[in-house]
């Protein structure tokens, strides 16, 4: 079914450092409130330094993670880092309005950040059973989503210039031989800002929406 002239409003809240508990309650709580007019979101955000494991989560895979929290959440995927210096984009999206199945969002996702590192000459794929970007086998973007009541929330974290060394205290995403890397290591000297705005652009193309931006934290 088509989407609805309504459901092609996007309202975009740059959100700067944000607790990740707090966050994460304001998207459930906006899921579960939302209706029928409500505007998709796109929240581009960093997070302070913490460890998220997934619903697939086994403790086994944070082998040592010294002062940094670790938090039990209810995305998809297994465990995984956020600190500052990382893009963090989570996606409140109406699937039922949109027309969309599960996968063809991941899909669309992940196509979104292979076109912004294609247009700074950056060759990066996804992986079959394994969400997310890769360049030369190396990850650069983790994806992890819940989709509750028929919408999506959570989204996708592309790695900019963060610290790298939280990584080496995990089995990112539960495989213990898995090396990420950060756009700074791959010569695109983006910022988290101007990675958020070519990512916002690309998503835009990627599932035809119209942006607004809102500079109001939502409540």
């Amino acid at each position: 079914m088509p989407a609805s002239q309504a459901g092609r409003e996007l309202t975009v809240r740059e959100l700067g450092l944000s607790d990740y508990v707090e966050t994460w309650q304001n998207m459930r709580r906006m899921t579960d409130l939302r209706d029928n007019e409500s505007r998709d979101e796109l929240w581009l955000l960093e997070h302070p330094r913490v460890f998220t494991l997934g619903q697939a989560g086994r403790s086994e895979h944070v082998l040592d993670p010294g002062d940094i929290p670790v938090v039990d959440s209810d995305r998809g995927g297994q465990v995984t880092y956020h600190g500052p210096g990382q893009l963090v984009v989570y996606v409140l999206m109406d699937l039922r309005r949109r027309g969309l199945g599960v996968r063809q969002l991941v899909d669309g996702l992940e196509q979104c950040v292979i076109d912004m590192l294609a247009s700074a000459g950056v060759s990066a794929a996804r992986r079959a059973r394994a969400p997310g970007v890769y360049v030369s086998g190396s990850k650069v973007c983790a994806l992890g989503l819940r989709i509750r009541n028929g919408c999506s929330y959570h989204g996708v974290a592309l790695n900019v210039d963060l610290d790298l060394e939280p990584f080496q205290r995990i089995d990112a995403c539960g495989y213990p031989d898995l090396t990420v890397t950060r756009l700074a290591d791959l010569a695109i000297s983006w910022d988290v800002e101007e990675a958020g705005r070519r990512l916002l652009a690309a998503f835009v193309r990627q599932f035809d929406y119209r942006a607004h931006r809102d500079l109001e934290t939502p409540a």
